[in-house]
């Protein structure tokens, strides 16, 4: 493809930065400094370097860019318009204003040409070492022919100072992920001022101790040619990560601000920008956009993308490639028929949840392609192992398990990126009360509708002797309350089967809550599908008991003690409060019979239990240090105790 004239380069640098200065002064808010100052190695990355088309924005080979410092946000969306993704100058001038297409930061699957969501920073950076993963099993698995691209992040001092770009970078450099380029806009400031206030960091010593291959790019920031040439010094290292260091200047080139910390939260005055637009030679007027500029590179962007995607149209077309297996990869699900090799158990068993879901994966490992499971050092523990699967790593680029070490909160932000990049479903296992440091991911998954599976296994104060700081108590309601997070906690083993369905076939984010203990076998498992049902039934109950995880056994166990009592009791698992509550109302009374008292037993804190039960069992404080059995009698998770609080309910004394 011919190269953009040197005029329209230079104007189509003038009009990123003059939106990164109208939006933000126009809405009231918003970062301009950092889009300014890096209009030029934007505008090269999508004009020169990047394989992409804006026809087709879900191309499976295009190259990935990710934008950490998402609070720059306009930056993205200006060449996102520029190049013809479909925005256009209204969605410009919506900067950050209700339903518009252009929030305060990028939004995945809600702007074309965005491909995470970023805004936290550091974990933009962390999703992009994800998707190289991604990419590098995806190419083993298909071949070069069809999968053979890079992703490309821009990362800042900010991304560098938050703890998940310790991890992610380390995991990267370990791994060998030659397909990363990450520029960092080492631009020496942040809100409080210059970063000498809190970093003294060698970032460029830094990485290279990880492993990575670091570049100085130095005083280049606006010289088209070497962004361009050290771009591509990055991307002929295949056999580790790439991060180019660029000297660059906030605010730049305003007269008032270069340099200032003013430039990077608050919007220019009305008077810097005009003397701003004047040192860049063009009009002083809001969002100045020449027609014949903003032609001339939609015209050029369309022409790079068609003959990029249209090779590789005429490649897939000519592959062997198994139609089969390549959709279901991308769909991150299962091959037809995958379902009957889920494994059943018998009524009576006793089987570890956890244990149950590594019988579950490895049952349909060959049958869900896109599947790559892997934990925070906790393979054997958390029922993440693959059986003869090879570790990911540079000697096996397929490999499907992955050995995140001790880094939850990269591990989870990792998988985010794998499945926003499409074609892995990634599951990744920890114990459950270190969701408190992948939590940052997790609540970005829901936020992305990744599809992406959390393991969090030893689910309550039954984990024992390691005491409260392993014990989880209140982690279960912080998760339910996370919108469009799919939280489950399965009964038994045949409710874990069914639960690695429903993971597959929902289009989320899924929370599994598994237990490290032996659990009896007590249902079919059929409760997940529809969140809770009734898997002890009676006529006319006098008492409903409702429970999630190991406690439903118990409350079955208890049901029988109180019907050598007179008292009639069904009992519910609640393995889902999300699923269950998209049933329909008629549904859930019959769950929950009108004018029938409920008991809620969970070994966990009873927040959020008044929504369906009249009483509740649970551990309203922090658990205790001794052989897990104790822990949970102690607590007043027993029979004893269930069968004496529902008989008070029943006979109306709560």
């Amino acid at each position: 493809m011919p190269s953009l004239s040197e005029e329209l380069d230079l104007q189509a640098i003038s009009l990123i930065r003059g939106f990164a200065m109208d939006a933000p002064l126009y809405s009231k808010s918003g970062h301009q400094g950092t889009a300014m100052a890096l209009a030029p190695l934007a505008h090269v990355l999508y004009s020169r370097v990047m394989n992409h088309d804006p026809a087709d924005p879900h191309w499976p080979d295009r190259d990935r860019f990710v934008l950490s410092n998402g609070h720059a946000s306009i930056l993205q969306y200006s060449l996102l318009y520029l190049n013809g993704y479909g925005l256009e100058l209204d969605d410009i001038k919506a900067f950050r204003q209700w339903g518009s297409a252009t929030p305060g930061h990028p939004e995945v699957h809600h702007t074309a040409g965005i491909e995470v969501t970023t805004g936290p920073l550091g974990q933009g950076f962390a999703n992009a070492v994800g998707m190289v993963v991604a990419e590098r099993i995806l190419r083993d698995q298909f071949g070069s022919d069809l999968v053979d691209h890079h992703t490309f992040v821009i990362a800042g001092d900010g991304c560098f100072m938050e703890g998940v770009s310790h991890e992610a970078a380390s995991l990267a450099g370990h791994l060998g992920l030659g397909r990363l380029v990450c520029i960092y806009d080492d631009n020496h400031v942040t809100i409080d001022g210059d970063t000498a206030l809190a970093y003294s960091d060698d970032v460029g010593k830094r990485f290279e101790a990880y492993g990575w291959h670091v570049e100085h790019l130095g005083e280049v920031a606006d010289d088209l040619d070497a962004l361009e040439a050290g771009i591509r010094l990055g991307m002929a290292v295949t056999d580790r990560p790439s991060l180019l260091i660029l000297r660059s200047h906030i605010g730049h080139p305003s007269p008032d601000l270069t340099d200032n910390p003013h430039a990077h939260g608050n919007p220019f005055t009305v008077e810097q920008v005009s003397r701003t637009k004047a040192v860049m030679g063009i009009p002083d007027e809001p969002y100045w956009a020449p027609a014949d500029l903003v032609e001339g590179i939609r015209r050029h962007a369309a022409g790079r993308g068609a003959a990029f995607r249209g090779e590789w149209l005429e490649r897939f077309a000519a592959s062997s490639v198994d139609r089969a297996v390549w959709d279901a990869t991308w769909a991150a699900t299962g091959l037809p028929g995958w379902t009957d090799a889920l494994p059943t158990w018998p009524q009576g068993d006793k089987v570890a949840t956890r244990v149950a879901i590594e019988k579950a994966f490895n049952a349909t490992l060959a049958l869900v392609p896109s599947f790559v499971a892997g934990s925070a050092d906790l393979t054997g523990n958390t029922g993440t192992k693959l059986t003869g699967a090879e570790p990911q790593s540079q000697q096996f680029p397929g490999g499907r398990q992955v050995h995140y070490g001790i880094r939850e909160h990269a591990m989870g932000s990792a998988m985010v990126g794998m499945a926003l990049h499409g074609g892995i479903l990634p599951a990744g296992g920890t114990f459950f009360v270190f969701v408190d440091y992948a939590r940052p991911a997790v609540r970005l998954a829901a936020i992305s509708r990744a599809k992406v599976v959390f393991v969090f296994t030893h689910d309550s104060v039954g984990v024992g002797e390691d005491g409260p700081t392993h014990q989880p108590v209140e982690h279960l309601a912080t998760l339910r309350a996370i919108p469009d997070l799919q939280v489950i906690r399965p009964a038994d083993a045949n409710e874990t089967a069914a639960a690695w369905r429903v993971c597959v076939e929902h289009d989320g984010p899924t929370v599994l809550v598994l237990s490290r203990q032996a659990i009896p076998v007590v249902t079919d498992g059929s409760a997940v599908a529809v969140g809770g049902a009734i898997v002890r039934a009676v006529s006319n109950p006098a008492v409903v008991l409702v429970a999630t995880g190991s406690e439903v056994a118990l409350c079955v166990a208890a049901a029988e003690q109180l019907a050598t009592n007179a008292i009639a009791a069904s009992v519910v698992s609640l393995a889902s409060w999300d699923r269950f509550e998209a049933q329909d109302a008629t549904y859930r009374a019959q769950v929950f019979p009108a004018g029938v008292p409920v008991l809620s037993v969970e070994a966990a804190t009873t927040f959020g239990w008044a929504r369906y039960a009249d009483d509740s069992i649970g551990i309203d404080r922090f658990g205790a240090s001794a052989p897990g059995d104790v822990v949970l009698h102690e607590l007043g998770i027993n029979v004893d105790h269930v069968v004496a609080r529902a008989t008070a309910l029943a006979n109306g004394k709560v």
